[in-house]
């Protein structure tokens, strides 16, 4: 079986690997989709060595296989890729912190014990039965796929400062901005303000149901302006995943607003203290989601509250995942997101 991986600058190679077998705890699942993330799009553009379990980490699939203590799964079950649920006795957890658990954390980064040598790009994968979560009938195999990167989207508003009526702005109508875009009026936001450079992607805000989408530069500075009389957006919500964009999201916020950091810039970001202090900024970041998180982002997608559908723009096989993370490295592409079918 040959599984994709991306083992230095944009170089992406299909590596050999032995079929996969359950764990006595573990299952075996059938890839049907595997969205390329950013996280993969990075380390395409810089040849930073990551951990070979995410590279393909938005994955849905069916059971094909299950190990011998496994009873609550069974063969043929849709399943999509989650992080495992609070473990209960390491320090965080000791503590009272199960939302730091760090179990958890370890296999939502790929470095638990189980954590197979490569993601989901690739026919099958196994992994520990804690990993996977029943898929919502009522999505597709390609819905489902998206469930991960929209979950990450809900932690970060769900751990937030928004509150109800709040002027929010996105920065950045990527797949995570989109998301994030949606949940923030599903949580109550009284105005959304979703920032992109591409035409195509304001288009699609807009469809999404963002209240005004805009350029970025003098045009956002202009709109937010108008919106909030003057005072600065409520909280700023950074998509971009740039280093210039962590200032940007402070410029843009009221004295006593907030910003939450959702995009991973490569880097260190220079910011103005100055600016921070003046404003009071509060700060929120999020990093992952929590395990009980993707029933719930599941479910609001399924009810259609939030649509993952209109994200999808193209999908290619194991074949085509070099040439679909160049055309996204490369800064002017007209993909949204990108799914992989292994089957292909």
């Amino acid at each position: 079986m040959h599984a994709a991986l991306i083992t230095g600058t944009e170089t992406v190679e299909l590596v050999e690997f032995d079929e996969p077998t359950p764990a006595p705890t573990g299952v075996v699942v059938d890839i049907a989709f595997c969205g390329i993330c950013g996280t993969d799009v990075h380390a395409y553009q810089s040849g930073r060595p990551y951990n070979p379990a995410i590279c393909g980490h938005e994955w849905s699939g069916t059971i094909s296989a299950t190990g011998a203590e496994v009873s609550s799964l069974s063969e043929g079950d849709r399943v999509v890729v989650a992080a495992a649920p609070a473990c209960g006795g390491c320090v965080a957890c000791r503590r009272g912190l199960p939302a730091r658990c760090e179990v958890a954390f370890a296999s939502a980064v790929g470095r638990d014990a189980m954590a197979p040598p490569h993601g989901g790009f690739a026919p099958r994968l196994a992994v520990a039965r804690d990993r996977v979560v029943l898929t919502d009938p009522a999505l597709d195999d390609a819905q489902a796929a998206q469930v991960e990167p929209a979950t990450v989207a809900f932690h970060a508003v769900r751990t937030s400062a928004l509150r109800l009526g709040d002027v929010a702005v996105v920065q950045g109508g990527g797949p995570i901005g989109l998301a994030t875009m949606q949940w923030v009026r599903a949580a109550g936001a009284g105005v959304v303000i979703v920032i992109e450079p591409s035409d195509g992607r304001r288009r699609l805000a807009a469809e999404l149901g963002a209240h005004v989408v805009v350029e970025p530069g003098a045009a956002a500075e202009a709109a937010i302006r108008d919106a909030t009389r003057g005072l600065g957006a409520d909280i700023v919500y950074e998509c971009v995943g740039r280093p210039f964009a962590i200032q940007s999201a402070v410029d843009l916020a009221r004295r006593g607003g907030s910003m939450c950091l959702i995009g991973l810039a490569e880097g260190d970001a220079a910011i103005s203290p100055g600016t921070w202090l003046v404003k009071e900024i509060s700060v929120t970041s999020s990093l992952a989601y929590l395990h009980e998180e993707f029933e719930m982002s599941m479910g609001m997608i399924a009810d259609g509250r939030v649509r993952v559908e209109p994200l999808h723009s193209s999908t290619v096989g194991l074949d085509g995942l070099a040439d679909a993370l160049a055309d996204l490295a490369s800064g002017t592409s007209v993909e949204t997101k990108v799914l992989v079918d292994p089957r292909r």
